[in-house]
């Protein structure tokens, strides 16, 4: 799930609207004589979101049986400061973070959740997560730097991290008892009233809520203490909206599920404001909002609600993805695993291979096998991602022989109004 978008997803927005993007998020594509590092991903420049769309990739191969190169890990792994925090990007990581680097939660946290689920850099995950602990926020929360006020994105990316390392979210209180989850719930806009449901990104200035898309589709995930990555819940009866003052992080999050699917039943799409400077003046499209809808509906056991969502996808998002580039293909993949779509053609385009090819071949990949018991993964490379690879079937056949069993399981963004 893309929470609090990257400036890089906002840069490619702008492109996509004919409208100039903000100097200060803006992220151009790099100069004939600049030079990407060898591991990453994606051609433009990383500076805003370097760590973000790597972790991301991860976390969309991983889910769909793909593992990345040694190259593409180290290099991410390279990004982390001695302190357990990473940035947006560094371009020169052989310089040690000092007091001058902008140290990034959002970064940090989709970063643990990725070296967590690719199960490698276990050690640098862990430190990640002691990291977050320890710049949480007074009010249970966090910001997108350290210090900086909570808000509803950053604190759902960060509970996801934490969660995903075995840090028990609800243990972590502050002087006053808040905990990230409360933090979450202060946000949340009651049932009852105009957009009861939905989340704010953070208060206004006189405590006001907004309600805030991108920021109701995290706090659905954070507030069922789930990653990114989350695949699809047990069915749950329709979402509905619970009024009181003492609800659960659960019944909270199924309030935001249910302003989520309330919105897409008006129209299968989310929509974003106007870029300014935009000749346009119409809302537009959101697929990256929509495709995070997609994910927190189905997380939240909700994925009849997003079917109308998914098609709508499929239909139309597969162009905004291929330009996009690393974060967009992987916010598709993501939402396509969630509710059970093929990946692997979705809208005709083959979401995996694509992303495999923005960035170092991966060390392996395997295609699942459309058996009910669900997929196997083989080890060995498939160049065009259909089929079973020959290594595959020797293996298979090596089993069958010596009677040796084994089982592989692996589990599968900025503010705006």
């Amino acid at each position: 799930m893309t929470v609090r978008r990257s400036a890089a997803a906002l840069a490619t927005t702008a492109v996509l609207l004919g409208a100039a993007a903000p100097v200060a998020v803006a992220a151009p594509s790099p100069s004939p004589s600049a030079e990407l590092p060898a591991g990453l991903y994606g051609t433009t420049d990383p500076t805003y979101d370097g760590v973000w769309r790597q972790s991301l990739a991860f976390l969309a191969q991983k889910i769909e049986y793909v593992t990345p190169s040694t190259q593409a890990v180290e290099w991410l792994a390279g990004q982390q400061c001695d302190s357990g925090a990473f940035t947006s990007y560094r371009a020169d990581a052989s310089k040690p973070c000092d007091a001058s680097t902008v140290m990034d939660t959002n970064a940090t946290a989709v970063a643990v959740q990725a070296l967590v689920e690719i199960n490698q850099r276990r050690e640098d995950a862990n430190n990640g997560a002691d990291w977050l602990k320890s710049v949480q926020n007074e009010d249970g929360g966090w910001g997108y730097n350290p210090g900086s006020p909570s808000d509803a994105n950053s604190t759902s990316i960060v509970i996801g991290a934490l969660a995903r390392t075995g840090v028990p979210v609800n243990e972590l209180t502050t002087k006053d008892g808040s905990t990230p989850y409360t933090a979450l719930q202060s946000l949340a806009i009651p049932c009852g009233e105009e957009d009861g449901g939905a989340f704010a990104y953070q208060p206004g200035k006189k405590g006001e809520l907004t309600a805030n898309l991108d920021a109701t589709a995290a706090s659905v995930l954070g507030l069922m203490g789930k990653g990114i990555a989350s695949g699809t819940s047990n069915a749950v009866k329709d979402p509905s909206c619970t009024k009181g003052d003492d609800l659960s992080p659960e019944q909270t999050a199924q309030n935001g599920s249910f302003f989520l699917a309330d919105t897409l039943k008006k129209s299968p799409y989310l929509k974003q404001a106007p870029m300014p400077g935009a000749e346009d003046t119409e809302p537009q499209p959101d697929y990256g909002n929509t495709a995070d809808a997609v994910v927190a509906l189905a997380a939240s056991g909700h994925t009849d609600k997003a079917e109308a969502s998914v098609a709508w996808l499929q239909k139309n998002a597969t162009g905004w993805a291929k330009q996009g580039g690393p974060a967009a293909t992987a916010q598709l993949i993501l939402a396509a695993h969630a509710t059970g779509a093929d990946a692997r053609d979705f809208g005709g385009v083959n979401l995996v291979k694509q992303l495999n090819t923005m960035g170092p071949a991966p060390a392996a990949t395997a295609v699942p096998s459309p058996t009910p018991t669900g997929p196997q993964p083989s080890s060995g490379t498939d160049s065009d991602d259909s089929g079973l690879s020959l290594g595959w079937l020797i293996g298979i056949g090596l089993l069958a022989g010596t009677g040796i069993g084994f089982l592989l399981s692996m589990r599968r963004k900025k503010q705006q109004p």
